[in-house]
């Protein structure tokens, strides 16, 4: 069994690249801006992977709600299943609209209207199961968390089982800590019921392969905030996890060689303002600077994001970016890209490594279907993010 998978927004591909290392067969993409999409054929001509069996279409997912691109997706989905292969969509609706921190327009923006879009896509053409990504605020704010409500509850009425949790990329073995909330849904066509009685093993395996769960990455002693040292080298504190710093990433996927080394933001007012941060302060809400020996706060570039070097008094390059989404060292971007794009979708993109495990864990349960309950939270406990608790229904 090898699924076939249709990715909508895809950017320029880090959760197909997750899905893909775990034997599923990237089959269709969609992604509106064409600098992102040209990224994406460029990464995957650069690692050797074929073209998606049908094709690209570089435009808004609500065009396929055209007559002619309806009966396109209807076919290929069709396809796929007479050749035997399970069918899925995932995707991640633009976030600024849902974030926090960002335009809050909620359902209403532009942005945010598509996850409904995403939602009746997914409804209309029921492929075997899809994975919906996106941003906490979606999940925890009061306002918003109404508008997912709906869109949950009309995904179950068109025949999905539910699984949800709140994931942090950290918990996967990525030096950053980001949060976002993971949807996924299953016909009930490819999961049948078994033992529905709250025992272990009975729902989807979100921890199977999660190296620090519950928050155990953060319970380690991270080094604090020091003065700003550049060109001074360190030792590793013995007491952390190593694979889970920025210089342990910097390191394995060789930055300073990478193809994209020297893609950077230059300073235009000297170099003052980037030497006064300590190495590893993050509490301003931009001009954070990375400690070496620590995880990275968020990579969310495209919104006045600004992460420095820990030892060298400059803004992060792009391979360095790349290397802080746990991104395959063999990973680049075209070197014809804006500095903004390229910090855009990379800032955009799901963290590989979680990709990755999430796409094992789904590749289990289709493997061996289970009874699957929607994993919920009590409400008003939203907080318990790492602890949900079981509901069947």
């Amino acid at each position: 069994m090898k699924p076939k998978i249709f990715s909508f927004f895809a950017g320029s591909g880090f959760l197909d690249l997750g899905f893909e290392s775990e034997s599923f067969s990237v089959a269709y993409v969609n992604e509106f801006h064409p600098k992102f999409l040209d990224a994406y054929k460029y990464s995957r001509k650069k690692l050797n992977h074929e073209p998606p069996q049908y094709g690209y279409y570089s435009g808004s997912i609500s065009d396929f709600r055209k007559p002619e691109l309806e009966r396109f997706l209807r076919a290929k989905v069709s396809e796929g299943r007479r050749e035997g292969d399970l069918v899925g969509f995932i995707g991640g609706p633009p976030c600024p609209d849902f974030s926090i921190g960002g335009k809050n327009r909620g359902r209403h923006g532009d942005n945010g209207k598509l996850s409904r879009v995403y939602a009746d896509l997914i409804c209309h053409h029921k492929p075997d199961f899809f994975l919906f990504e996106n941003v906490k605020g979606l999940w925890s704010t009061k306002r918003h968390r109404e508008f997912y409500g709906e869109l949950k509850e009309s995904l179950r009425t068109s025949g999905y089982q539910l699984t949800e949790r709140l994931i942090n990329a950290i918990e996967y073995g990525v030096p950053q800590d980001r949060e976002r909330i993971v949807l996924l849904g299953f016909r009930r066509s490819v999961t049948h019921r078994a033992r529905p009685n709250g025992k272990e093993g009975d729902g989807f395996p979100w921890l199977k392969y999660a190296e620090y769960p519950d928050r155990t990455a953060f319970q380690f002693r991270w080094p604090l905030a020091e003065p700003f040292r550049p060109g001074k080298m360190s030792a590793c504190p013995a007491d952390i996890p190593m694979q889970l710093t920025v210089e342990h990433w910097f390191r394995e996927n060789g930055v300073s060689d990478h193809p994209n080394a020297e893609h950077c933001f230059k300073p235009r007012a000297g170099l003052a303002r980037f030497e006064a941060v300590d190495e590893g302060d993050d509490s301003k809400k931009s001009f954070k600077r990375l400690h070496r020996w620590r995880y990275s706060p968020t990579a969310c570039y495209g919104n006045n994001e600004v992460h420095l070097h820990p030892y060298a008094a400059r803004r992060i390059s792009v391979a360095e970016a790349l290397a802080v989404q746990s991104l395959p060292k063999e990973f680049e971007l075209p070197a014809d890209m804006t500095l903004s794009a390229m910090f855009k979708t990379v800032g955009n993109g799901v963290p590989f490594l979680a990709a990755r495990m999430i796409a094992r864990s789904v590749k289990d349960f289709l493997k061996k279907p289970h009874a699957i309950d929607t994993f919920g939270y009590r409400s008003g406990d939203w907080k318990a993010a790492y602890q949900p608790s079981l509901q069947l229904h």
